[in-house]
This record gives structure tokens, C-alpha cells and sequence, in this order.
């Protein structure tokens, strides 16, 4: 290498500083992690490199052989960590290294709590892993090539991780990079060649390349009188460097598999369960398949996917490989390896191959299984699954319709038959054991949050005759019951749209029902009138028994709280005015009834509407014209 030249200081990205200071409080307690971190990168520039060379053989420099090396330098106080991969530019470097140009950084950051664990968990799945040399390190060097450049067109970059780095050009005579770490004073035990190498055993035994470590063989025997020749260090093997997917299950023991997880995946917690399995037949291929934990940051980034990786004969393509694993499994990691694809197979190949449409459908199957037999046998775990994962897997009956039934199968809901638990924990099958005899319908309603959902008027009669209600407050609720009618011969019916006809009043009950509604005719006309255009009409209410009136959306219109959401982000929403339904009998209702100034009755028309908006967890459109009227009211029956 020939000296440095042109070097110039640049400054972090202000995410990076502040995601280096949260990292190395949040990881001090597992250091060791960035071993694991630095070799997972180099074994994917390796991946990276022998799937460039597919086309381009000229990019191995007479060098095919791929490894990584780890070596320490107890007089310096310092370990390198290199692989001869595919290397980076310098324009590589600076993207890669001194920024964060990933999408979702800020939501990130905002993600930390400040728990040490879950901020170690947070850290792993943003893959932030080169940073973590900074856990040990107050001062780390790299240097790299990449593949086909020539030796002059190498690059250093230096940092310690305060503010800034430099970078300069540098000659580098082998492609790939070298990461050089400066150990803190308290880092000692990492300059001990048996601890790095029992780090490299616990989690990178499983990387494909052999990862090298300098050994000194022993000493041979000399003759009688002569010194005995000092052997010179080697370079040996200190990981298993095999594909673990390819082995037998019977060979592999569940530690394994949770170690090349966290290698694989970058986790730093356990898997909850995998699946592993090998395919014979028409098409020939292996999986290994994991449901990890903890959510990412980013779950709900629907254009973003995690972690399915593509092999082809245990070449590495191309991670996020989307056409493996439908959107709604998108946080499922692990792996596919096939023998049916061709090497230099692209992402447009993808997009219509009958292997890869066999092997999305198997995985989809494999993981629908697992997450049966969790639900059935481990009903804790499934609980935990379902707080992590819940939402995501709500847009499956929506997207896979023939997978439907049993997704809704695997569907957890809060309910009012349950409505102190903190988790949704009701099935649609529990539910259908516990209906009503005569009731036709699966009840439910959606709302913007839970507690809205808990809290309609809407569900007062249903209350009231114990019929239970799924409570559903996540916004994808009401897109995923758009779409669905019937769950095992049962309908859908929202409280919250169309009329309601309840069946098992008497004929005394339903006369006097008719009475109250025939009384109430002049006062639904003048209700009516009052509100003009803001409402389809005025009914009296099968659903009310305690709150003065609701709104009602059409039985196939958007709920209410979601057509306010849609109009928010600027999308057209069809045009569906709300029934206002109203409890004939609330002393609200009756005072409005001996309204005679028609001024003061239109005040109190618009303040029943604005109630019902409110009560939907919706949001008024003029709000400080309600507290107007509201104010005015309420000086009016107070003189």
C-alpha cells in the first residue's frame, strides 16, 4: 500500500452521530456482538462478489477463493477484520458508511425507548451492523477496493466516532475491505485470539465462507543438539463454513437454528419458530423459514420487505426476494435455496416463474402451519405473535383469497364479552360457540382506535341483550372487512350500518316500538330540516337506550371515521351521507321536542350531529362553532 493522498474530513450525518451514541449505551452489555456484525457484512460482499462474477468472471483477479479473516495485534491493541469480497468505491463508502441512506431512519430513531434490550432488538433489525464497531473500538480504519478497479482507486476511511470521518484515495493491491479497530482501554479481552474465536463458534459458524483465523502449528521435534525450528503462523479455519440449510434436520439442533437466525437475520432475540424443510419433485428446493419476535421498526412500511433471501445452488442472489412471501407475511426472515432457477436469474425473471410461484405458495402454506400449531398448542406465544404481527396478517384475507378461511382462522379480536383484556384474544370460532341461539350474524364494529370502538352507542343494545360485539380498532379493520362477507357460513354484519333488525322481541315490545316512532314523526321533519344536506334521514333507533342519538353509515358505505381519515391524506371519498338515528325517548330529545324558537332548535339539531361525529371518534369540521353552541346552550338553560 502506498501513502495516503487527498484526504478529506467530512462530517456524519446527523442521524448517524446521534444512532452511534444511543447504540453503544444500548449494546455495551453484549459487546461481543460486533464480531458477528463485522464478518455478516464481509460474507455478503463475498455473496455479493461471486454473484457479480456470474457475468464477469474477471471481477475474481486470479483470486477465487472467497474468506474472511480475523486477526488480532495485542502490541497495537487492535483486530482487522477483512474478506477479499466485492469491495466498495469510494462514492460506496461515503453512501454506506458516512450516511444512513436507508428510508425510515427518523421513525427509527423515534423508535428507541431507552430500554437496553428492545434497543438492542430495534438496533439488529435497522442492520446498522458496522457501527457496532464502535461499541469497542475509539477509533476504527477501513480500507477497500472494489472488485475490478484498479490498485490505485482504493480508499481509507478513518473515524472515531464523535462527529466525522476522514477519507482519502489509497493504493490497494487485493480487492475487498479491511476494517481495523482501535480497542478501548477496557475492550482487552478481545485482543485474545481463543475469545474471537469461541465469538466466531457461537455466532458466525454458519457463514458460508470459511472465516480464518492466524494459528501457529506446534513446534516439531528437533535432533539431539539442535535448536528446533520456530513454524511460522497459518492460516486456519476456526467456523464450520457450511450451508446449514442443507443439512438433515435430524443433524441440527435447535441452538443452531436460533444462532443462524441472529447471524442471518441480524436479531438479537430468539426466534419465536422456524420451519425447515426440503422439497423433491416437479421443483427441488429448501427453505428455512423463521417468525422472529419482534416487530421492526418498519413493519408496516408495506413497500418495504424483510429478510426472505434467495439462493440459487447456494449462490446468494439477492435478498428481500418480494415474490417468495406474499405482503401480508413480510415479516418472516430466512431463506430459499433452489436448484431450478437459473444463476443469473433478476428480479423481472421473478415475476412470472412457475418455480417461484410453487415455492411463494409452499411458504405461504409453511407458515400459515406453524402459526395453526402455535395457536393450538402454545396459546401464550401465539398471544405474543398476534401483539407483534397482528395487524400485518389482517390484510391477509383481503389479499389471498385462497388462503382466507384459514388466515381469518388464525384472527385475534378484542370483544365485549372480554373487554377488560389488554390483548385481543377472541377468534372467530370462539365466537360462533358463544352466539345466541337465532342469531344469524358476527357481529362487529370498527372505529379509529379501540377505545372508540368500546365506547359506541352503537353497541348499547347489543349490551343491553348480551349479544357479543368484535371490538376492532386498528385502521386496517375497516379496508379488511370491505372486502369480506362471511366467515364459516356466517355473515358479517356491522353494528354501525344499515338498519338494525334484531330478532327475538315480542309483539308487545315491537308495537311499542311502532308507537314511539309515529309519535316522533314531527320532530324527525323538524330534525331533518334543521340539518339539511348533512344527513340521508332522520330515524328513530333500535340501537340507542341510553345516549341521544348515532350516526349510521349505508350498509355498504365507508364507516364514518374512515371516510374523515381518507379526505385527511387527500383521497376522494364517495359521496354517502350518514341516517342520524335517535333516541326518541332521551330527555335531550324531549326538551328539543318543546323547542318553539326554530333559531335555538336548529342550535340544537347541529349539536345532536356534532355528538354523533364525536362519539364516532370523528372530527368536526367546525369545532369552534360547537363549542359556540354549545356555550350558548348551556347559558340558555341556566338563566
Amino acid at each position: 500500500m502506498s501513502t495516503e493522498a487527498h484526504s478529506q474530513t467530512m462530517e456524519f450525518q446527523a442521524e448517524v452521530s446521534q444512532l452511534l451514541k444511543l447504540m453503544i449505551h444500548s449494546l455495551y452489555s453484549n459487546q461481543e456482538i460486533f464480531l458477528r456484525e463485522l464478518i455478516s457484512n464481509g460474507s455478503d460482499a463475498c455473496d455479493k462478489l461471486r454473484f457479480e462474477a456470474l457475468s464477469d468472471s474477471g471481477l475474481y483477479e486470479d483470486d477465487g477463493e472467497l474468506r474472511l479473516r480475523v486477526s488480532a495485534d495485542r502490541e497495537a491493541r487492535t483486530i482487522s477484520v477483512s474478506d477479499n469480497g466485492i469491495g466498495m468505491s469510494r462514492d460506496e463508502v461515503i453512501a454506506n458508511i458516512g450516511t444512513i441512506a436507508k428510508s425510515g431512519t427518523k421513525q427509527f430513531l423515534e423508535s428507541l425507548t431507552g430500554d437496553q434490550q428492545q434497543d438492542a432488538a430495534l438496533i439488529g433489525q435497522f442492520g446498522v451492523g458496522f457501527y457496532s464497531a464502535f461499541v469497542v473500538a475509539d477509533k476504527v480504519v477501513l480500507t477497500t477496493r472494489r472488485a475490478g478497479d484498479p490498485p490505485d482507486a482504493g480508499t481509507r476511511w478513518e473515524s472515531d466516532g464523535s462527529g466525522g470521518y476522514t477519507i482519502g484515495e489509497l493504493e490497494v493491491a487485493e480487492r475487498g475491505t479491511e476494517v481495523v479497530l482501535h480497542l478501548r482501554e477496557d475492550c482487552d479481552e478481545f485482543l485474545d485470539d481463543w475469545r474471537l474465536k469461541g465469538i466466531i463458534k457461537k455466532y458466525s459458524d454458519h457463514i458460508t465462507f470459511p472465516v480464518q483465523m492466524l494459528e501457529t502449528p506446534p513446534t516439531p521435534a528437533a535432533e539431539e543438539g539442535e535448536e528446533p525450528e520456530q513454524p511460522q503462523p497459518e492460516w486456519q479455519t476456526a467456523n464450520s463454513a457450511s450451508a446449514m440449510w442443507t443439512r438433515s434436520k435430524r443433524d441440527i439442533e435447535d441452538d443452531e437454528y436460533r444462532a443462524f437466525y441472529k447471524q442471518v437475520c441480524h436479531d438479537f432475540e430468539d426466534p419465536l419458530a422456524w420451519s425447515h424443510n426440503r422439497v423433491e419433485g416437479k421443483y427441488e428446493y429448501t427453505s428455512l423459514l423463521y417468525l422472529p419476535a419482534r416487530a421492526p421498526f418498519d413493519l408496516y412500511d408495506r413497500d418495504h420487505m424483510h429478510g426472505i433471501k434467495l439462493y440459487v445452488q447456494r449462490v446468494f442472489i439477492m435478498d428481500d426476494a418480494e415474490k417468495l412471501i406474499p405482503r401480508y407475511l413480510r415479516f418472516v426472515r430466512g431463506l430459499v435455496d433452489s436448484g431450478d432457477l437459473p444463476l443469473n436469474v433478476s428480479r423481472e425473471i421473478l415475476q412470472s416463474n412457475k418455480v417461484i410461484e410453487a415455492i411463494r405458495g409452499s411458504n405461504v402454506k409453511r407458515v400459515l402451519g406453524m402459526l395453526e400449531d402455535m395457536a393450538e398448542k402454545e396459546a401464550d406465544k401465539y398471544a405474543d405473535f398476534w401483539s407483534e404481527f397482528g395487524q400485518v396478517m389482517k390484510e391477509g384475507p383481503a389479499e389471498d383469497f385462497a388462503n382466507r378461511e384459514q388466515i381469518l382462522k388464525l384472527c385475534r379480536f378484542h370483544s365485549t364479552a372480554d373487554e377488560g383484556a389488554e390483548r385481543p384474544g377472541a377468534s372467530l370460532d370462539a365466537y360462533i360457540e358463544r352466539m345466541q341461539e337465532g342469531q344469524e350474524k358476527i357481529y362487529y364494529i370498527t372505529a379509529d382506535s379501540l377505545a372508540a370502538a368500546k365506547n359506541s352507542p352503537h353497541l348499547e343494545v347489543f349490551r343491553d341483550k348480551g349479544i357479543e360485539v368484535l371490538l376492532m380498532g386498528d385502521r386496517v379493520d375497516e379496508w379488511v372487512m370491505s372486502q369480506l362477507s362471511e366467515y364459516a357460513g356466517k355473515p358479517f354484519g356491522s353494528v354501525a350500518k344499515g338498519e338494525l333488525d334484531l330478532s327475538g322481541d315480542d309483539e308487545e315490545k315491537k308495537k311499542a316500538r311502532e308507537e314511539i316512532a309515529e309519535a316522533a314523526k314531527p320532530l324527525l321533519e323538524r330534525i331533518r330540516a334543521a340539518l339539511g344536506e348533512q344527513v340521508d334521514e332522520v330515524r328513530v333507533s333500535d340501537r340507542l337506550t341510553s345516549s341521544p342519538a348515532c350516526l349510521v353509515a349505508g350498509e355498504h358505505d365507508m364507516a364514518l371515521h374512515m371516510q374523515q381519515l381518507m379526505k385527511q391524506v387527500g383521497h376522494a371519498v364517495p359521496s354517502a351521507k350518514p341516517a342520524l338515528e335517535v333516541n326518541a325517548e332521551h330527555s335531550l330529545l324531549k326538551r328539543m321536542d318543546g323547542e318553539v324558537d326554530e333559531d335555538r332548535f336548529k342550535e340544537w339539531s347541529q349539536l345532536l350531529f356534532d355528538q354523533a361525529v364525536l362519539a364516532e371518534g370523528g372530527q368536526l369540521e367546525d369545532s369552534a362553532g360547537f363549542v359556540r353552541r354549545l356555550n350558548s346552550l348551556l347559558i340558555a338553560l341556566a338563566e
